[in-house]
C-alpha cells in the first residue's frame, strides 16, 4: 500500500465514522481512499480549518473522527486545533499532517512537530506504511484514554512510498453518548483556564508513559555509535549504518525521557539525526544529555538520503553514475489547460499579476512571465488590495485565483475589497475542479468526496450576494474578447469580478483533432509565447507535436496569419 492508503486503512479498521479534510500535496490520497469505505462518511471541506472543526464536532457527538491536511493547512486550522487541545474529545480525534521535505509541492519546509508542541498534543510518526495503518489505530486508542486529540506526521516519502501492509477487519466503535458539560466544552476564559491545567496534566502523564510505549524501542548494536530518529530518517539511517544501537520513536511528542536517558547511557556517542528544524536536538541538550553531532553535521533545508548519512559518518558511498546531457524538463501548464489563455493576455497587457496557490501558479514561469506573487491560499485578493492602496492605482493590477482557492479562502477578501472600497478586479479561473492536488471536486462542481451528486454554487451569484456589481464570464480561449474585457473592468472605478469558465482540459475528452502549422506561416513566433507544449522550434520554425496537442485551438485563435489549421485527415476545422 501507498502510504495515504494505509493511513485510510487503519482509519477505517480503527472504526473511523467521518472524515473532513481539504486536499493538499502529500496529504491527499488519504481521503480519497478513506472515500472508497461505504461505512465513513468523507467530504471534502471548503478549507482546513472547516475540516478540523467537523472532526471536533464528531467527536463531540461520540464517533471517531478523522481531518488530513498538509503542513500549511495546519496553519488554516490553528485556530481550533489549540483549543481543541484543551478542551480534549468525546469519540477519539485525529489530525493527519503532512509535512514536505524539500519543497516540491509546498511554498515553506515548515515542521509541524513543533505544532504538537505548542499546542501540547500527542505527536506520532511512522516510518513505513505498516506503521502507517498501525499508528493511525493506536492515535485513536490515546486520543480517547487520556482524553486530547492527535496529531498524526506524514511527510512525502511516508505518504507516498508503498510497502507491503498486514490488513485487519473493521472494528465498529459503539458512539459515546453526549452529555452536556460546559466546563469542558465551552472554551471561554473561566473554564479555559482550568482546561489547560488539566491539558499540562495529561501530557506530563503521556510523557511518563511514553517510554513504555512499544512504538518507541531500543535496538542495540554497535554501543560506540548511538542515533536517536524517527520516520523516513529511521529507514535511512538503517540503510546507511545497519550495525549500529538506534533509539527508534514513533511518539515525538512529548519525548520519552527516561529511554533517551537510558539509551544515552548505553552508547559512547549519541547522535540526533531528523529532518527539518533540530527538535528533537535541542530538547534532548536541555534535558543535558551530551550529543557528539546533530544539526552540525547535516542540514535543516531539504530531504535528507541514505547517502548523506554514510558520508557524515566516513562510511563508503556508492558511486552514483551520472547521466551526461539529461534533458530539463521545466513544469508547464498542460496542452489545452483553459489557464494559458488568460496568462497570454495579461502578460501582453503588462498587468502586475498577484496570483495565487493552484496550477496556474506556473504562469510566473517563462514564456508568460505573467505574475508577480504567490504567498499563500487566498491572498491573491488581499494582497491586491493592499497593493492598490498602496500605490494608490487599481487598473494596471489584478488578482487571480482559481475556484477551489476561492471557495478555501478568497470569499473573505472579496467581502473585504467591496466592504473597504476596493476598485480592483478579481479574476477567478474557474476550471471545473480542484486541478493541482489531482481533480478533487470543489462546491461548484456539483459533486462530493464520494462522487455523489450535490448542490452546485453558482460563482457569479455568489460574487453578487457578496456586493459586487461588475461580474463578466468569459471562456478564456476567445483571447480577443478577453483582451478587451480586462481593458474595460480594470478600467472602470469600481470593484469587479471576471469569471474564466473552461474545463480542466485533464477532466473532459479532448477531440482526436491535433493542429498543424501549414505554410501560411511567418514565423513570428508568437504561437511560442503562449508556452504550448505541443508547440516547439524545430528547424528555426514552429511545429505542433501532434502526439502532445489535444486540438484545444489556442494556437490558432493568437495567430494573426491564421496559419495553423487542423491536420490532414483528422477532420474540418
Amino acid at each position: 500500500m501507498l502510504g495515504n492508503e494505509a493511513f485510510a486503512r487503519g482509519a477505517y479498521e480503527a472504526g473511523v465514522k467521518v472524515v473532513s479534510s481539504y486536499p493538499g500535496t502529500p496529504s491527499t490520497e488519504v481521503t480519497e481512499n478513506a472515500a472508497k469505505y461505504d461505512e465513513i462518511h468523507v467530504e471534502w471541506a471548503p478549507n482546513e480549518k472547516v475540516g478540523v472543526e467537523v472532526a471536533i464536532g464528531a467527536s463531540l457527538g461520540g464517533v471517531r473522527s478523522l481531518s488530513c491536511m498538509k503542513h500549511v493547512g495546519l496553519n488554516v486550522a490553528a485556530d481550533p486545533f489549540f483549543t481543541a487541545a484543551y478542551t480534549g474529545v468525546t469519540g477519539g480525534a485525529v489530525i493527519l499532517v503532512a509535512d514536505d521535505n524539500g519543497c516540491h509541492s509546498s511554498q515553506n519546509e515548515q515542521d509541524s512537530r513543533y505544532y504538537g508542541r505548542s499546542a501540547g498534543v500527542p505527536v506520532l510518526e511512522p516510518s513505513n506504511s505498516q506503521e502507517c495503518k498501525d499508528y493511525i489505530k493506536l492515535a485513536y486508542d490515546i486520543s480517547e484514554k487520556y482524553d486530547t486529540i492527535v496529531l498524526l506526521r506524514s511527510n512525502t516519502r511516508i505518504s507516498h512510498s508503498r510497502g507491503i501492509v498486514e490488513i485487519g477487519e473493521r472494528v465498529e466503535k459503539e458512539r459515546i453518548p453526549y452529555v452536556k458539560n460546559i466546563q469542558k466544552y465551552v472554551a471561554m476564559p473561566a473554564m479555559a483556564r482550568k482546561l489547560h491545567i488539566a491539558q499540562e496534566k495529561r501530557m506530563a502523564q503521556i510523557q511518563q508513559d511514553s517510554s513504555d510505549m512499544a512504538i518507541n524501542r531500543i535496538e542495540m548494536g554497535d554501543t560506540s555509535v548511538g542515533i536517536i530518529t524517527s520516520g523516513i530518517c529511521y529507514q535511512y539511517v538503517k540503510e546507511a549504518l545497519p550495525d549500529v544501537s538506534i533509539l527508534k520513536m514513533g511518539m515525538i511528542n512529548p519525548l520519552p525521557k527516561a529511554m533517551i536517558e537510558e539509551f544515552a547511557a548505553k552508547v559512547d556517542k549519541l547522535y540526533v539525526i531528523e529532518e527539518g528544524d533540530p527538535f528533537f536536538e535541542e530538547q534532548i541538550r536541555a534535558m543535558g544529555i551530551k550529543l557528539a553531532g546533530g544539526k552540525d553535521m547535516f542540514t535543516i533545508q531539504g530531504e535528507y538520503n541514505a547517502n548523506m548519512i554514510r558520508k557524515a559518518f566516513g562510511r563508503p558511498v556508492p558511486q552514483i553514475e551520472e547521466i551526461e546531457d539529461a534533458p530539463g524538463r521545466p513544469p508547464l501548464l498542460c496542452a489545452g489547460c483553459p489557464h494559458r489563455g488568460l496568462f497570454h493576455v495579461l502578460s501582453k497587457l503588462k498587468k502586475t499579476v498577484i496570483g495565487d496557490i493552484g496550477c496556474y501558479t506556473l504562469a510566473s514561469l517563462p514564456p508568460t512571465s505573467a505574475m508577480d506573487s504567490c504567498l499563500c491560499m487566498g491572498a491573491s485578493i488581499t494582497m491586491a488590495h493592499g497593493f492598490e492602496k498602496a500605490v494608490g492605482n487599481s487598473k494596471d493590477v489584478v488578482a487571480v485565483l482559481g475556484d477551489s482557492t476561492f471557495f478555501h479562502s478568497g470569499i473573505t477578501g472579496l467581502v473585504n475589497m467591496n466592504y473597504n472600497g476596493a476598485k480592483g478586479t478579481v479574476i477567478i479561473l474557474d476550471n471545473r475542479i480542484t486541478g493541482m492536488t489531482g481533480h478533487q471536486d470543489n462546491p461548484s462542481t456539483g459533486r462530493n468526496a464520494k462522487g455523489q451528486e450535490a448542490p452546485a454554487i453558482d460563482i457569479a451569484e455568489l460574487c453578487r450576494a457578496i456586493g459586487v456589481k461588475n461580474i463578466v464570464e468569459i471562456d478564456p480561449f476567445k483571447v480577443k474578447d478577453l483582451e478587451e474585457i480586462i481593458k474595460t473592468e480594470t478600467a472602470r472605478e469600481e470593484l469587479s469580478v471576471i469569471i474564466t469558465k473552461r474545463p480542466c482540459a485533464l477532466i473532459v475528452k479532448q477531440p482526436d483533432t491535433p493542429y498543424e502549422v501549414t505554410d501560411k506561416c511567418k514565423n513570428c513566433k508568437m504561437c511560442m509565447k503562449i508556452g504550448c507544449p505541443a508547440i516547439e522550434e524545430r528547424d528555426g520554425r514552429p511545429y505542433v507535436v501532434p502526439e502532445s496537442c489535444v486540438g484545444c485551438g489556442l494556437c490558432a485563435e493568437v495567430c494573426p496569419f491564421d496559419a495553423f489549421d487542423i491536420a490532414a485527415g483528422k477532420g474540418a476545422k
